[in-house]
């Protein structure tokens, strides 16, 4: 950290700044030494064994559909639903070893997070680390957090950001329909026709062979299990369902946590608020826990990002409690309400881009 230091505040000088909340922020450390001690850092190995092992099985079901039943329309569709699930689930494990929740030492999170996202997903563990940090860093700061890069090119996001493109007279899509073309260009896009080249052109801009090694067993296996039943065009016709029915899955339960809330320039607050301004849950349930890998506790993950996540909902009413002691509201509502809100979210800050659009 030395190469960072400017100097030493003298005596006399404020050591916090009045953009920050100093009482929240002292109670939150409070908090994080209550959570440890109570010991909700700690992982159940067996927990994540078992979610591993149903990934798997939902993978060898997928191929013996095939094998069984043939590859007519029923079966191929049925094999399709089968390694979406893998997808979308693999998409969660991978997400608890980048965060290095799953074991003491760094070392086994980042080689398990190399095979989980490598090769049973077929993409690089340093490019979900690039993206991911920066978002975890500053939720919903534009031009900070890379999830809420769409605006302004696609969507108006966010009350304050769609006025301030409306009365700059910055018209890049018409985004009055935006909760309309999102159904066109969210969930069914953002997988096939982004993510999967964009991944391949991040690895061999940047170098990262070990990553594209990783990536290349997993297309190998693909093409190998499925190719000697569907040859290889309908291989890639499986790999481009699979993919489209896995982006559904993951743009609505990604954004219905973040698209609804705060969105903003960065305004230098505390990271304890902004992480609340930005993040709302969804209500527990085993399959909400199990559809979303438990980031319907999206407030809670924010908060404490390295926590198992099977640990959140033991924390959530100690930061329920912090929250009302500040007077933050903390949001948490049904799942299909969750989905509806992010449709509702882009219709009002599109009607918003409109208005001052039109009279400025």
């Amino acid at each position: 950290m030395n190469s960072l230091l400017i100097g030493e505040l003298s005596p006399e000088q404020p050591s916090f700044e009045p953009t920050k909340n100093k009482e929240l922020i002292d109670e939150f450390r409070e908090l994080r030494s209550t959570v440890e001690r109570m010991g909700l850092m700690k992982a159940n190995h067996v927990f994540f064994l078992l979610n591993l092992l149903h990934i798997l099985l939902l993978d060898v079901a997928a191929w013996l559909t095939l094998w069984v039943f043939g590859t007519s329309l029923v079966p191929f569709l049925l094999c399709a639903v089968l390694l979406s699930t893998v997808q979308a689930q693999a998409g969660w494990l991978q997400h608890d070893f980048g965060h290095l929740s799953v074991f003491s030492t760094s070392t086994w999170n980042h080689l398990l997070h190399h095979f989980v996202i490598g090769h049973l997903k077929g993409a690089p563990a340093s490019w979900w680390n690039h993206m991911h940090f920066q978002h975890h860093a500053k939720p919903n700061c534009f031009g900070k957090d890379p999830d809420i890069n769409m605006h302004p090119f696609f969507f108006a996001l966010g009350k304050i950001l769609s006025v301030e493109l409306g009365k700059q007279k910055r018209k890049y899509m018409p985004y009055n329909h935006q909760h309309k073309y999102f159904f066109l260009i969210g969930p069914p896009a953002l997988l096939p026709l982004y993510f999967q080249w964009y991944i391949f052109y991040f690895v061999i801009q940047r170098k990262k062979w070990v990553d594209l090694a990783w990536m290349i067993t997993f297309y190998a296996r693909l093409f190998l299990t499925y190719g000697p039943f569907l040859g290889l065009k309908g291989v890639l016709g499986l790999f481009f369902v699979v993919r489209f029915l896995e982006s559904h899955w993951f743009v609505w339960v990604t954004q219905m946590n973040h698209i609804p809330m705060h969105i903003d320039h960065d305004r230098n607050m505390d990271w304890v608020s902004i992480q609340l301004r930005a993040t709302c849950n969804v209500h527990k349930s085993a399959f909400n826990d199990w559809f979303s890998g438990h980031l319907n506790f999206q407030i809670e993950h924010h908060l404490f990002p390295t926590m198992p996540r099977h640990n959140y909902h033991k924390v959530a009413p100690l930061v329920q409690s912090l929250c009302a002691k500040h007077g933050i509201e903390y949001q948490s509502k049904p799942l299909l309400s969750a989905f509806a809100d992010i449709v509702y979210s882009l219709k009002e800050s599109g009607q918003l881009w409109l208005d001052a659009y039109l009279h400025q």
